[in-house]
């Protein structure tokens, strides 16, 4: 009896990545750590001066860690209710931080209860940040109001109440000691000068807005909101540069590196992008396990923190760089020592001895092998094959249908085993590679299942999302076959010209031009 021949899954060429300057600069990190806090991270931020320790804020207390450390070396937690917006002052002395009580607490990071409570606000407070003049802070709550207090007298100098929405988020210039941003739910972000009574300025970003940054320099305001990020020009009055749409889903937070010439936004879609601040396309990505509220950037560069909705603080250091030591390299074997006894014929008194290879099948081989046939689609139909190696899937429908068996293996199956098989289908029928076989099994699984259409909804959808994909690919045939008709056209044109031309020369008695090499 003959042995059992694997399924074999032929090798589709991929498009390789595209490897850039960013892309191996921001691969360059160590195994990411990470660290679970009692709730979601809503805000990471980072002491300006060494040795670079960062706050976070998540449900009613406040954790400062080290660099490297995986446990807090502080924390502040005479909070009544959740913490919000933990700032760091310039010199990283002092802490501001909102709560959910309305009142803002002034902590002194060497300490433990706070240096000052500011009370005002009627309701949660968000925002919180210290102007660049180090005494003076500006806060913003669900309240709509703007505040701006002074640290000193902790008093009250300045009450704005222009948005009509919830402030979820603001920043300082580092420019002007009197100007300060704030973003709020009313679509909106407003710049503050503390001379002034009112806003100087407002921007309709066209979505709540979540975050909001001031360039090192003062002149562009970053806003992020719904699935866009935007930049203006504050100098040209609040004109939009550019809009940014490579986001899912909402943009929760913003970041710039510190040479300002990358921008970071995270979003609930999982995923941080970074962009350059030059040509504002996305040079390199990163994909998080759960939806992103948070993000922060060491001064150095040297440390990314992110902060999920479950809690998990994600921490990635860059690796040292490689010191050039020249060091005595060790002497090779020969080559003689490796090909020895390689090149050696057996002698007819020879006796050979062969050892066994031990071939290890796969579970979907191993079934076929029994002639389980619909078992071993089963198996090719989980999740992780399908989506990462859909070749294996088809290479599997292919045996069976080969063998005969495949559509007693597509028959007798479940609700949510066709609506699988649907899936499937309509995802990768449009693919080259994949159509012959499963145009052939979508024919197989509509002759099957078409007495029991109208009993599902969930398959029924799935049916009509087939025919869907279906109709867009055969108007987009119908389309390529326009244009190849068009360019044979041309070509036959071309052609026809030609042959016009030569027979002309041949006509008038001059010789046909001829190719001569000239030494």
């Amino acid at each position: 009896m003959a042995s059992y021949k694997p399924v074999v899954v032929p090798a589709c060429p991929k498009l390789g990545e595209k490897i850039t300057q960013d892309t191996l600069y921001w691969r360059g990190d160590k195994t990411p750590v990470q660290i679970k806090e009692f709730g979601a991270v809503n805000k990471i931020d980072f002491s300006p001066v060494p040795p670079y320790n960062y706050a976070v804020t998540a449900s009613s207390r406040i954790h400062i860690y080290g660099r490297y450390s995986q446990e807090p070396i502080k924390t502040f937690s005479r909070f009544r209710d959740a913490a919000y917006c933990a700032t760091y002052r310039d010199d990283g002395r002092l802490l501001a931080a909102g709560s959910e009580d309305s009142s803002i607490q002034l902590l002194d990071v060497s300490g433990k209860a706070p240096l000052r409570q500011f009370e005002g606000h009627t309701k949660a407070v968000h925002v919180v940040g210290f102007l660049s003049d180090k005494y003076r802070i500006f806060s913003g709550g669900d309240d709509s109001s703007s505040i701006l207090w002074d640290i000193p007298s902790a008093t009250e100098v300045t009450s704005y109440s222009e948005h009509t929405d919830y402030v979820r988020c603001g920043c300082a210039s580092r420019v002007n000691a009197d100007v300060f941003l704030t973003g709020s739910y009313d679509h909106t972000v407003k710049v503050f000068d503390a001379r002034t009574k009112g806003s100087v300025m407002t921007i309709d970003h066209g979505h709540p807005v979540e975050s909001v940054l001031l360039f090192p320099s003062g002149g562009l305001v970053v806003s992020a909101g719904g699935r866009y990020v935007r930049v203006w020009d504050v100098l040209k009055g609040g004109q939009l540069l550019v809009s940014l749409k490579n986001h899912h889903k909402t943009v929760t937070c913003l970041c710039l590196n510190s040479s300002g010439q990358r921008l970071l936004s995270g979003s609930l879609d999982r995923h941080v992008k970074i962009y350059s601040t030059t040509s504002y396309k996305v040079v390199h990505s990163f994909s998080y396990a759960t939806s992103i509220l948070s993000l922060a950037l060491s001064p150095e560069d040297e440390t990314l923190v992110v902060g999920m909705t479950n809690g998990v603080l994600n921490v990635k250091h860059r690796k040292p760089e490689e010191r050039t030591e020249k060091c005595p390299k060790k002497r090779q074997p020969a080559y003689r020592t490796y090909v020895k006894g390689r090149t050696y014929m057996p002698k007819q008194e020879d006796f050979c001895v062969s050892k066994p290879v031990k071939r290890v099948l796969r579970k979907y081989d191993k079934l076929l092998k029994s002639f389980q046939s619909s078992k071993a689609l089963d198996a090719v139909l989980e999740p992780p094959i399908m989506l990462h190696t859909p070749e294996v899937t088809v290479a599997v429908m292919q045996e069976l249908h080969r063998r005969g068996t495949l559509r007693s293996a597509l028959a007798g199956r479940d609700e949510k085993q066709v609506n699988l098989l649907l899936t499937f289908v309509a995802r990768r029928v449009i693919e080259p590679r994949f159509t012959p076989v499963l145009v052939t099994v979508a024919d197989m699984i509509t002759d099957i299942y078409q007495p029991v259409v109208g009993q599902s909804a969930i398959v029924d959808k799935q049916f009509l999302k087939l025919q869907e994909a279906i109709g867009k690919e055969i108007d987009y045939q119908e389309d390529l076959l326009e244009v190849l008709g068009m360019m044979d056209t041309l070509f036959a044109t071309f052609t026809k010209k030609r042959d016009v031309h030569l027979e002309e020369t041949k006509s008038n008695g001059l010789p046909e031009p001829t190719e001569t090499n000239r030494n």
